[in-house]
């Protein structure tokens, strides 16, 4: 690809973000301009800003990270909205920088993808959107419909691997998951697949069943591989906003979760979770969506994000 079209590229994505994160940032920066007239900035002012941060979904560890670094130089001198939205924007691409680590695939055959996730986050078109991407990389890609409960996602992943030119392994509904996944590693292995993924099931309200079931899905791969899963991703819904917090928590007990992708992003006031979740969890950022095209789930890239969320 030319340095060209991959700046054009880049040009048309970050357009894509700013306007899928534009409910989140009119919410923040909103409120920071309903704060504002040119004044000194004062203990008043800072208490003002850390509220309409927290309130914006950012957490308070965040908020008072923020809050401290504005105050650290300009407190008690003029300053206008303008320049609190650029000195935010830093210091949220210094927090999400550590964790905007894109998923790296290991010369493995299979590298083993573990999606995991609620109901209703967007873990199956995820996968699909992943599959297509590498295949577009020139790999060898196989998905697996774990989430044998619910016969929407095995139709909905067979029409994503048709789509893409995938083989799916798939049983009928309500089918053992875990030998599922066995069946499914076997088959990628002997046909020298360079990629699998695993969707799994994602029902909370019962989560001790749920857990034996992830936990028997890893065990029984394991018999073939003790190597795998390579990579658990936990999929996140950001219109959740907060209880992103308690998904990551449970899904961590779980499972070794190795990295986050938020979905929905376009859909949502609430996308400054995901950075209360990179200051509290430190795990990586892979992919973030913002659309329901193949090309509107991304690498998470966090100066873009930080400036787009500030509306800058």
């Amino acid at each position: 690809m030319s340095e060209q079209t991959n700046e054009t590229e880049k040009r048309g994505w970050f357009a894509r973000l700013k306007s899928g994160l534009s409910r989140t940032s009119t919410r923040i920066t909103g409120s920071i301009t309903g704060i504002f007239t040119k004044r000194k900035l004062d203990r008043e002012l800072l208490d003002e800003l850390e509220e309409a941060l927290i309130a914006a979904d950012l957490g308070p560890a965040t908020a008072e990270r923020l809050i401290k670094v504005l105050a650290k130089d300009r407190f008690d001198k003029e300053i206008d909205e303008g320049e609190v939205r650029e000195i935010f924007a830093g210091e949220i691409a210094n927090i999400l920088r550590p964790v905007a680590q894109p998923l790296a695939l290991r010369p493995l055959q299979p590298h083993v993808i573990l999606v995991v996730g609620v109901n209703g986050s967007g873990k199956t078109t995820t996968i699909g959107k992943l599959a297509k991407q590498f295949q577009a990389q020139g790999k060898k890609v196989m998905l697996a419909a774990g989430d044998t409960f619910r016969a929407a996602a095995v139709e909905q992943l067979k029409v994503w691997g048709e789509r893409s030119g995938v083989p799916v392994v798939a049983r009928e509904a309500g089918g053992d998951a875990a030998g599922l996944a066995y069946d499914a590693l076997a088959r990628a292995k002997a046909e020298g697949m360079d990629v699998l993924l695993i969707d799994t099931a994602g029902r909370l309200q019962n989560k001790a069943g749920l857990m034996e079931e992830l936990a028997k899905i890893i065990r029984v791969i394991k018999k073939i591989d003790p190597s795998v899963p390579h990579d658990c991703l936990l999929v996140l819904d950001a219109t959740t906003g907060q209880n992103a917090h308690s998904q990551v928590e449970i899904f961590k007990e779980m499972c070794q979760v190795t990295g986050l992708v938020v979905t929905k992003l376009d859909g949502s006031a609430k996308g400054g979770v995901l950075v209360a979740l990179a200051e509290k969890f430190k795990l990586p950022v892979v992919s973030i969506g913002v659309g329901e095209g193949a090309d509107d789930l991304r690498p998470f890239e966090a100066e873009i994000f930080a400036r787009s969320l500030m509306g800058l």
